[in-house]
């Protein structure tokens, strides 16, 4: 039995809170990428139809190669799905639920930011998000990531408002808090971008291993830092390391991380916000999350 502290909500022992998430991120007709794999940038006004190509191997075919791994290693993760996804496969959506992982909203579509949105745009692409997700998926989103995770000022208002229970546009934070909005509480989940194929591999075209090396290092010299608990995140985008090159390097990086399960716990946002929201007096779900067994102090390994 492993003892969790009432105040972060995870086991004491293990001061790594280690999330798996996968992005599958669309964009609309009009749009495309505007980071990929040929470097060099079109003239203004060109639809980059080689950039949107590349995107659409997500849905396509990199997801169902990143279910076939976490079937495989029996690890849960969180889907961050765009609408615009979640509408044209539906199929898709439901192997997802179906496999017992989780469906966050990514927004409308990733060329969609909600800091450029004026509050009725950025209501209505909510609105047509969630409402996407429900119907493919079968249950409504709880948590929220937003494209480029740069929300507006009122993003998190809007999503307390509308009863997510989490959002991950949260970088000033090692664990996750109760954030107040004119609406409510919303729990925010801290985000990393460590270990996270878009930066390691296409941003600064480090070799796949780079993935897994540098988790590694962190989580080997996690001990020498102190008990101090933190998040840490495990990000793959479905048209990036859902490729074969990449899910190789996904599948070595999940069985690393049960080497280190001394140090760190293999969870995800879903599950993290679960236990946060029992724990943090005032949130959404504290009332629900106090009846289940987890909220009596103690889980099994």
């Amino acid at each position: 039995m492993t003892e969790f502290s009432a105040a972060i909500g995870w086991p004491i022992d293990r001061p790594v809170a280690l999330s798996v998430s996968v992005m599958l991120e669309g964009w609309t007709d009009d749009s495309a990428p505007g980071i990929g794999p040929m470097g060099n940038p079109l003239k203004a006004g060109v639809l980059d139809l080689q950039g949107r190509s590349w995107a659409e191997y997500g849905p396509k075919a990199g997801t169902w190669r990143i279910l076939d791994v976490l079937d495989a290693e029996r690890v849960k993760a969180v889907f961050y799905v765009s609408g615009i996804l979640a509408e044209r496969y539906p199929d898709l959506m439901k192997a997802i639920i179906q496999a017992g992982h989780h469906i966050a909203a990514h927004s409308w579509a990733q060329n969609i930011l909600p800091a450029y949105q004026s509050p009725e745009e950025e209501s209505s692409d909510l609105a047509r998000c969630v409402a996407a997700i429900e119907k493919s998926g079968g249950k409504r989103p709880a948590g929220w990531l937003s494209p480029r995770c740069t929300p507006s000022t009122r993003t998190s208002g809007l999503l307390a408002q509308t009863g997510f229970v989490w959002h991950a546009d949260t970088f000033d934070s090692d664990t996750p808090y109760r954030l107040p909005t004119p609406h409510g509480p919303i729990i925010a989940m801290p985000f990393t971008m460590e270990v996270n194929d878009m930066p390691i591999y296409i941003r600064y075209g480090s070799e796949p291993e780079a993935y897994s090396r540098i988790l590694e290092r962190l989580l080997s010299h996690w001990p020498s830092l102190g008990k101090r608990p933190a998040c840490l995140d495990m990000t793959v985008h479905a048209h990036v390391f859902g490729r074969p090159y990449g899910i190789i390097e996904f599948r070595n990086a999940l069985r690393l991380a049960r080497k280190y399960k001394r140090v760190a716990l293999l969870t995800n946002h879903h599950e993290l916000a679960e236990l946060a929201s029992g724990r943090i007096p005032g949130s959404n779900t504290a009332q629900a999350s106090s009846k289940k067994k987890s909220a009596g102090g103690r889980r099994k390994k």
